[in-house]
């Protein structure tokens, strides 16, 4: 059976917590960790070596280190793979765990989970002009609008022409937990949908929200030569933006 969308996401058990957060206090460790997470296809020994600047057989202990906190995932690379000694290399991928650690512990998930299910909007309908659904919309691009005022008024960016917005905007996207990436100078698409699993819950509510926040932040910022468009993708947040 598969799991009710609607349930709540919990923090990890501590012990799992500890030991993840455990992992990535060797910086080499560390940063190999960014460098996966940040790659957007899984990557080899090789590459996560190479990255850190450490051998292979080092880069290999620490690999297994973040498979065995379940901070990254690893599976047999395709056909196509270039091998070293006959057999396919192991790939790497970042995994479906989240740390997050907070003391006392607090469930800011569940929250979420709550006041979703209590706004109780048929997500399955077209029909946009719920008042609720509105109401959403109009807070979540308030406060990315004020987000976005606040960030050109601390680093006063001046005019903002495509790329200069995208990075300005990157910036703000990455401390909200985002994870932009860039795949062309024009171009920002985002990695991570910081309300999931809210989102497979009810997928047009929150990226509604999610829309309504980055274009009321593009506002703020003044950044008016880039657009935020809904284009959903699997495992990645609905909104890509671009000049």
């Amino acid at each position: 059976m598969e799991p009710d969308a609607r349930a709540a996401s919990v923090d990890l058990p501590t012990t799992q917590t500890v030991a993840a957060v455990a992992a990535l206090g060797d910086e080499s460790r560390r940063r190999m960790y960014e460098f996966i997470r940040g790659a957007a296809d899984p990557v080899t020994r090789d590459q996560a070596a190479a990255a850190v600047g450490i051998s292979r057989k080092l880069a290999a202990f620490h690999l297994d280190k973040l498979v065995e906190v379940g901070l990254l995932d690893v599976e047999v690379a395709g056909p196509g793979a270039v091998r070293r000694v006959g057999r396919r290399p192991k790939v790497y991928r970042s995994g479906k765990t989240a740390v997050r650690v907070s003391i006392p512990s607090r469930c800011p998930d569940l929250l979420v989970g709550i006041l979703v299910e209590a706004l109780d909007i048929d997500d399955t309908a077209d029909d946009d002009t719920d008042p609720r659904r509105e109401r959403v919309a109009a807070v979540a691009r308030r406060r990315g609008r004020e987000l976005g005022t606040s960030e050109r008024d601390r680093t006063r960016p001046g005019r903002l022409g495509v790329e200069r917005a995208l990075t300005a905007v990157g910036a703000v996207l990455t401390a909200l937990g985002f994870e932009p990436r860039r795949e062309r100078p024009t171009e920002l698409s985002l990695r991570n949908c910081p309300f999931h699993p809210h989102a497979a819950a009810a997928p047009q509510l929150v990226c509604g929200l999610n829309h309504a926040l980055i274009s009321g932040l593009l506002d703020g910022l003044q950044a008016d030569t880039v657009a935020a468009t809904l284009e959903p993708r699997a495992g990645e947040c609905c909104i890509r933006l671009s000049g």
